[in-house]
């Protein structure tokens, strides 16, 4: 039988990291109960002011289109739907129910009680430094249903 060479590259492989949420979840409450809610917004601050700096520099060079294709990306992926209005000056990102919750809902996993903050901080140290702003404007924690908001700073 002939040998049979076959090359892949991760990019080839859907990526999906459901599991992920529980063991993040899992470091916020540890870092919640521990340290307090401040360490939580902290260590997050500071992951997505590194991991998100080219999603940053794109948003100071597009604008809020970068940050809609973002999480239309990400939602698409997760295999969630979200709803985006966007003009020049706002984005409101309507989630019907946020698929690392609901995972961790069906699993039985425990939802850290500062998880929000995963949207609520991260968003903010993304717009930090961009002529952007970010807040939560609503939020379920029994669903991870929520309403994000991304506009135009003040001049």
């Amino acid at each position: 039988m002939p040998k049979e060479v076959m090359t892949r590259q991760a990019a080839d492989n859907v990526y999906l990291h459901k599991d992920f949420h529980g063991a993040l979840s899992r470091g916020i409450d540890y870092l919640h109960q521990q340290f307090g809610a401040e360490a939580v917004r902290e260590y997050l601050w500071q992951f997505a002011t590194a991991y998100y700096a080219p999603l940053k520099e794109d948003l100071r060079r597009r604008g809020l289109v970068a940050i809609q294709e973002h999480l239309e990306r990400v939602y698409r992926t997760e295999g969630a739907a979200i709803q985006c209005t966007r003009t020049a000056d706002e984005l409101r990102v309507e989630v019907a129910a946020c698929p690392a919750v609901m995972h961790l809902r069906s699993q039985n996993v425990p939802v850290a009680e500062l998880f929000h903050e995963t949207t609520r901080t991260v968003n903010a140290a993304i717009c930090d430094g961009t002529p952007f702003a970010a807040e939560l404007v609503a939020y379920d924690p029994a669903t991870g249903r929520g309403i994000q908001r991304f506009y135009r700073r003040p001049s």
